[in-house]
C-alpha cells in the first residue's frame, strides 16, 4: 500500500509539474509576442509626433488603472507594507520605468530591430546573476548559451557600430536596458513577497513606474508629458499600448511564478521573433548589417538555454512563492 501510494504522489508531482510547464509556456509566447507588438508601437507613436516620455508615462497610467480594476474587481489588491513598498519601486525602477525609457528612447536613434534583439539577452545576463547568488546551478548547456549569445550580440554591435552615421551614444545606452531587465527578474524573484498574487503585485509596480516617470519628467529640463491636442491619432494609440502593458505585466508575473526568473526572461527572444519581421515588413526598417549571423548565434544560445532547463537540474530557490 505504501508503494502504491508513493506512486500516486509522484505521479501528481509529475502532473502538476506539466501543468505549470503547460501555464508557464504559453505565458512566455504571449507575453514575448505583445513585447514585440510595444517595441513596434514606439515606433509608430513618435512617427505620428508624441514624444517617448509622455508616450510611456500616459500609457503605463492607463494600464495601471486597468490592473488595478481587474485586482480589485477579484479581490487581489496588494497589501501595503515595507516589503510590498520596496518590491514595487525597486521592481518598478529595473524592469518598467528604467529599462524601456532607455529603449524608448533609443528607437528613433538606432531603430527597433537593434532593440528588440538586445531585449533578447536577459535570459544569458539573467542566469549569470542568478548563478552568482546561488539560485541556479552550474550548467554547461546554459554557459554555452551565454558564450554563444554574447557573440552574436557581439558582431551586431560592432556591425552596427561602424555603421556610417551612427550614434554610439545610443548603442552603449540601449545595452545596459537587457541589464537592467536582467537584475529586474532576479530582483522579483528574489524579493516576491510573501503570499502574493500576480494580480496584486503588477498593479503596484506600474503604478510605482508611473510615478517615477512623473517624477523624472519633473526634475529633468525639457521632458514633458503634455500631449497636442491637436494629434488626433495619440490617445488611441496610448490606449492600444495600455492594454499591451496591462496583459503584458499580469502575464510576466504570471511567467515569473510558474517558471522562474530565466525562464521568464526568455520573453525577450520570443519578442524579437515578433518585433524584428514587423519593424522590416510592416515599417519598412532596414535590415540591421549582420543581421542573419548575430541573429543566429543568439537564437543558438537561447535554444542551448532552453536545452539546459531539461537537461540540468537547477537548485532554484524559489523564494517568497
Amino acid at each position: 500500500m505504501t508503494s502504491i501510494a508513493t506512486t500516486t504522489v509522484q505521479d501528481d508531482q509529475v502532473q502538476a509539474a506539466r501543468r505549470q510547464l503547460l501555464v508557464a509556456s504559453a505565458a512566455l509566447l504571449v507575453a514575448g509576442a505583445l513585447l514585440g507588438v510595444s517595441t513596434n508601437l514606439v515606433k509608430v507613436a513618435i512617427s505620428i509626433g508624441l514624444a517617448p516620455l509622455p508616450y510611456l508615462t500616459w500609457s503605463l497610467a492607463g494600464a495601471t488603472f486597468l490592473l488595478t480594476a481587474i485586482s480589485t474587481m477579484r479581490g487581489q489588491t496588494p497589501r501595503l507594507n515595507g516589503r510590498s513598498l520596496e518590491y514595487f519601486v525597486v521592481a518598478a525602477f529595473l524592469s518598467v520605468a528604467g529599462s524601456n525609457l532607455i529603449f524608448f528612447n533609443a528607437v528613433p536613434h538606432v531603430g527597433v530591430s537593434f532593440v528588440a534583439l538586445t531585449i533578447s539577452l536577459p535570459p544569458l545576463l539573467t542566469y549569470v546573476g542568478a548563478l552568482m547568488l546561488g539560485m541556479e546551478s552550474f550548467c554547461w548547456w546554459r554557459a554555452s548559451g551565454v558564450v554563444l549569445a554574447l557573440v552574436g550580440t557581439g558582431v551586431l554591435v560592432a556591425a552596427q557600430w561602424t555603421t556610417p552615421d551612427t550614434n554610439h551614444f545610443w548603442i552603449i545606452l540601449t545595452l545596459i536596458g537587457p541589464v537592467l531587465l536582467a537584475a529586474g527578474n532576479i530582483y522579483r524573484s528574489h524579493r516576491w513577497p510573501p503570499g502574493a498574487s500576480a494580480e496584486s503585485l503588477a498593479p503596484g509596480m506600474l503604478l510605482a513606474a508611473t510615478a517615477l516617470l512623473v517624477l523624472i519628467s519633473v526634475i529633468t529640463p525639457g521632458w514633458i508629458l503634455g500631449i497636442s491636442t491637436g494629434n488626433t491619432y495619440a490617445l488611441p494609440l496610448i490606449g492600444v499600448q495600455a492594454v499591451v502593458f496591462a496583459a503584458q505585466f499580469l502575464l510576466l508575473f504570471v511567467l515569473q511564478k510558474a517558471g522562474g526568473p530565466v525562464f521568464l526572461s526568455l520573453m525577450g527572444a520570443v519578442s524579437a521573433v515578433i518585433g524584428v519581421p514587423i519593424a522590416m515588413m510592416l515599417l519598412a526598417e532596414p535590415a540591421l548589417p549582420a543581421l542573419l549571423p548575430s541573429v543566429a548565434l543568439i537564437a543558438a544560445g537561447i535554444a542551448s538555454m532552453v536545452i539546459g532547463v531539461r537537461a540540468c537540474q537547477p537548485i532554484t530557490a524559489k523564494k517568497g512563492r
